[in-house]
């Protein structure tokens, strides 16, 4: 992982066209290929990004751009759309590579995990004709829980937690927002699923047209009682 800082502006440009202005930011390049851009508040969102597969060019200023301080241009091209990240640097702060190896991935807690896997297994609750892809399918920011294939053969994306609160679904927005990028897989829409939800998740949720699912996690594991239930 290359880790450098830098005085910059950022462009991303492509379907979707955002701007930056300059500033002091970690630009994070990753050997799958991934670009982020962080600032150092507000949240461990980047700023921008580029997913991979993509490339990064360094080259040289116009003189236009020389005249304006730039002193470097990154440009992140997609290779799989025409989407492309462009930093211009100003000045350089900082600049190390680090090897971090190979990454044994996230552990969860025993009741999330067994919920993603027999939500795998049981991949009906999300509807008739639902397909499983893949469980952790893995994104620049981090695993999807689990994709999925709905009837009509759209890609749905699905974020598994014991308790879904906001975060939840801000972690699931930044991955519709990221494999909607990717025009192989768009349209992808999502599924929030949690043992319980509360409200003003389920509001966010579905303001961003996010479907909500509540689990029986007894029922999925095939201990529910029915004895006990007075229904």
């Amino acid at each position: 992982m290359r880790l450098v800082i830098a005085r910059c502006s950022v462009d991303y440009v492509g379907r979707l066209r955002a701007h930056l202005p300059l500033a002091t930011r970690l630009l994070m390049v990753k050997s799958d290929g991934s670009v982020l851009v962080h600032s150092d508040g507000g949240s461990y969102k980047p700023l921008n990004w580029m997913s991979p597969p993509a490339t990064l060019r360094v080259s040289e200023p116009d003189d236009a751009d020389r005249a304006e301080g730039i002193t470097a241009v990154w440009t992140v091209q997609h290779a799989k759309s025409d989407d492309r990240l462009v930093i211009s640097i100003r000045e350089q702060l900082h600049d190390s590579s680090h090897d971090l190896g190979v990454d044994p991935g996230l552990v969860k807690d025993g009741v999330e995990a067994d919920l993603q896997r027999l939500l795998a297994e049981q991949i009906e609750l999300l509807g008739t004709g639902f397909t499983l892809i893949r469980r952790e399918y893995m994104t620049a920011i981090g695993p999807v829980d689990i994709l999925a294939r709905d009837a009509a053969g759209r890609t749905v994306a699905i974020e598994l937690k014991r308790r879904g609160d906001i975060d939840g679904v801000e972690q699931l927005t930044r991955y519709l927002e990221l494999l909607n990028r990717d025009p192989l897989m768009s349209p992808v829409r999502g599924v929030f699923a949690a043992q319980q939800i509360k409200p003003q998740a389920r509001v966010l949720a579905l303001d961003r047209g996010i479907d909500c699912l509540t689990l029986d996690y007894d029922a999925m594991r095939g201990v529910d009682d029915s004895a006990s239930r007075l229904f």
